[in-house]
């Protein structure tokens, strides 16, 4: 039986014809260290003009106020909907809401925002977080949740595939760029269109996310690598060593792309744990790429070395796994995390000799050796066992 506040939220969205549904994300709660808190909204075929009269425009920066009655009684904010289209923003969010809101916090991750426009400068808003309230919504109003994001739009849903939704995020992404942006800017696209359009996305454990993650930025990519480099490569070569050159500049900006994708996912899946740490600190000796907890106890002599983490970050391991010993020295037991599928037995055999162990996502596993002596952690069982040390 759906509640009052379910009921509620469907006569209102009924009586509008339109509304805008949201599941809500690490993102938007601010556990994932990109930009500020706050609801983003879509700008998907003409539904922003469901909530502002600013079209997405590149280049341009627009603030408008706005009333929102929320589900609890007698509450209502004075709330920000924002266009944000300078230098490598594109997005719209929902923002501005006072003290003590109960709607943002980590424990909001995953329920479903349901925004109802009254008219430009009004809306009412409900939080639903009961499973059986969201189905209810979901029959009554005829909208699926293939995506993060479902629209009733003139009385009907306007239903768009994951992979849809995605395809669109990562189109808009390269139709603005002019030049290959940094790897972080590349890593938090893919990240959002990861929270944004996979409805299940912020309930996957650690191991399943890093791996999707990691397959969306390379999606993301590919699609802009062919949008600007295209040009490039169907030039007319002045000799031989221009064409090398040019050759040498794609591969390489792929092998680093690759590496620094892993480092950017892998912090901002710890953030979304907690787990407290420093990527890449210089004040180390070895500039370790993941330190946990931090660096102030790192550099505390007095802060008991079993609870101090490091982790060598390495798309591929082969020779490369040995620099992660020359790293923060004060630490004898290091961790390597990977997406290698599969390691030599006799590579692995001088991991075990040298004091180091695996972080491999689960999926992976299953081409590893299972009678290895090296010990091999899921993202999952690293974490854990950080929690637990951290704890004691």
């Amino acid at each position: 039986m759906a509640s009052p506040d379910c009921e509620a939220a469907i006569e209102a969205a009924r009586t509008s014809g339109n509304a805008l549904l949201k599941f809500i994300s690490p993102n938007d709660v601010g556990i994932t260290g990109t930009h500020q808190r706050g609801f983003y909204l879509p700008k998907r075929d003409g539904v922003w003009q469901l909530f502002t009269s600013q079209p997405p425009t590149r280049g341009m920066f627009n603030k408008r106020v706005v009333t929102i009655e929320w589900q609890i009684a007698a509450h209502a904010t004075r709330s920000a909907i924002t266009w944000y289209g300078e230098k490598t923003r594109s997005e719209y969010r929902l923002t501005r809401f006072g003290r003590d809101f109960p709607f943002l916090t980590r424990d909001s991750v995953g329920d479903l925002f349901v925004l109802v426009p009254l008219n430009l400068d009004s809306f009412r808003a409900f939080l639903l977080d009961l499973p059986d309230d969201i189905e209810e919504l979901q029959a009554a109003l005829g909208v699926r949740f293939g995506q993060g994001w479902a629209i009733y739009q003139n009385g009907a849903p306007l239903e768009e595939t994951e992979d849809e939704c995605i395809e669109r995020q990562f189109r808009a992404f390269v139709e603005q760029l002019t030049t290959f942006p940094s790897g972080e800017v590349f890593s938090t696209a893919a990240r959002r269109a990861a929270e944004d359009c996979l409805r299940e996305f912020a309930h996957q454990d650690l191991d399943s996310s890093l791996l999707k993650l990691m397959e969306c930025e390379y999606r993301l990519f590919r699609l802009a690598e062919r949008a600007l480099c295209t040009r490039e490569v169907q030039r007319v070569f002045a000799d031989v060593d221009d064409f090398l050159k040019t050759a040498s500049t794609i591969m390489n900006r792929r092998k680093s792309r690759a590496g620094r994708s892993l480092e950017n996912h892998v912090g901002a899946l710890f953030a979304r744990r907690g787990v407290p740490h420093a990527m890449r600190p210089p004040e180390i000796d070895g500039e370790p790429d993941v330190v946990i907890p931090s660096v102030a106890a790192y550099l505390d002599s007095t802060w008991p070395t079993e609870r101090l983490f490091v982790v060598g970050v390495k798309t591929t391991c082969k020779d490369r796994w040995r620099q992660v010993l020359n790293e923060a020295r004060r630490v004898q037991h290091k961790y390597i995390l990977t997406v290698q599928p599969g390691i030599s037995e006799k590579q692995l055999t001088e991991m075990y000799q040298a004091g180091v162990s695996l972080i491999v996502p689960k999926a992976l596993h299953r081409d590893y050796p299972a009678n290895t002596q090296v010990e091999i952690l899921t993202m999952e069982q690293f974490v854990a066992r950080v929690e637990n040390d951290l704890r004691r």
